[in-house]
């Protein structure tokens, strides 16, 4: 197989996101199925390649470029109109199209049905986010009654719902990017997450939303929003809640019910499977085998 050169704008405390460490962790499996690398093009980093230098090169053919950074892809994919490339995309809704030329491989069936719509004569396959080990039931005491973390939460969230819950119950507000949630989601009965708002400010889908499906795999009870990707494995009456339902006061009542449950079913692990590694690298090495033989096609 071709090498993928992950392309990012930079690994730094600058760029540092969801969405960053998303990526990271595709290129850290993609590593397992073939030769992989990352390709800074924004900001020149110590021990890593900048696509600036690599593109003076003759002959790219064996380099595959995976682009991801949606604000950056109408560029990134004119430079490379010459070479091999493939957009690996999370949200949808930048407003950009793309030659039939690139293959699209997505993070969510939301963002898949968007790009067949969007463009039906390109390549387009599925593949979800990985769900860590780590984010699962460890039983630990849950000594938080709710949990919620301020990026990407509603103003209702914030100004309406969370006053109203922090007179009733016990709320954990947290702020700014925590590297792993996994022990917070342990010890919370309640995860809150609502982002349709902020998604809609920014003119763009949710893409996956791996905060809500990280907390339902540690065993823990989500009210949420199910907009854009979320809509891939939230299922309100079955696995989660659909927040901000009718009025703030109805919502305290659902969430307090939930709370005082001490028979709340917890989630199958064969719900989780499809996001786990091992299938994630089974898919993996379907995907990359046919855009191989793609990019054979094309370039004969």
């Amino acid at each position: 197989m071709r090498k993928l050169l992950f392309l990012l704008p930079g690994t730094g405390k600058r760029f540092a996101c969801g969405g960053l460490w998303a990526e990271l962790k595709a290129f850290n499996l993609a590593k397992q199925v073939c030769s992989a690398e990352v390709v800074t093009y924004k900001q020149r980093e110590k021990d890593t390649p900048f696509l600036d230098d690599l593109l003076q090169q003759k002959d790219l053919s064996d380099f595959i470029f995976v682009m991801s950074w949606g604000f950056d892809v109408a560029k990134l994919a004119t430079r490379l109109k010459n070479h091999n490339a493939i957009y690996h995309a999370h949200s949808a809704g930048y407003g950009f199209k793309l030659p039939s030329s690139i293959p699209i491989i997505t993070v969510s069936r939301n963002t898949l049905g968007y790009w067949g719509q969007l463009s039906p004569n390109s390549l387009i396959y599925y593949l979800p986010n990985q769900i860590s080990d780590e984010f699962s039931n460890q039983h630990l005491n849950r000594d938080i009654d709710v949990l919620v973390h301020t990026r990407k939460s509603s103003e209702y969230l914030l100004k309406q719902l969370i006053p109203a819950l922090q007179r009733r119950c016990r709320v954990e507000v947290i702020s700014g990017y925590i590297d792993s949630l996994s022990t917070l989601f342990n010890r919370s009965k309640v995860y809150l997450y609502d982002s349709a708002e902020y998604w809609a400010q920014q003119r763009v889908t949710e893409g996956f939303g791996l905060q809500p499906m990280e907390a339902l795999a540690s065993g823990c009870q989500v009210f949420s929003s199910v907009n854009g990707g979320l809509s891939d494995y939230l299922d309100p009456g079955f696995n989660c809640y659909k927040i901000a339902g009718y009025s703030t006061e109805y919502d305290v009542k659902r969430v307090l019910k939930v709370i005082h449950q001490t028979d709340s079913s917890a989630l199958s692990e064969a719900f989780i499977e499809e996001y786990r590694s091992h299938n994630i690298l089974r898919r993996l090495e379907v995907i990359l085998t046919e855009i191989n033989e793609f990019f054979d096609h094309k370039q004969n």
